[in-house]
């Protein structure tokens, strides 16, 4: 079973999109693809910024209801403190 996770996605316009999923790959493929969220279909491409694991879909909903409610600014200090290498 794969892990839940919180992302955030920058889009073409520039513009911060936040979301849930426990399939990351599949949720970016879809999103770039026109296939994810109604926001991010018409400001495709997407690209991760930022990810952080959640114990289960409820941990994941309520992290991204506090992602969605900082400012940018906020937002950018989060991102920019992440790594997202792979490990």
């Amino acid at each position: 079973m794969n892990k839940w996770c919180v992302y955030i996605v920058r889009c073409a316009d520039d513009t911060l999109y936040t979301g849930i999923t426990n399939s990351l790959d599949k949720r970016l493929q879809a999103h770039n693809a026109g296939l994810g969220a109604k926001y991010t279909k018409s400001r495709r491409p997407v690209a991760l910024v930022y990810m952080e694991t959640a114990a289960d879909r409820s941990a994941a909903s309520k992290r991204e209801y506090v992602i969605k409610r900082l400012s940018r600014a906020e937002k950018m200090v989060l991102i920019e403190g992440a790594s997202l290498s792979t490990e």
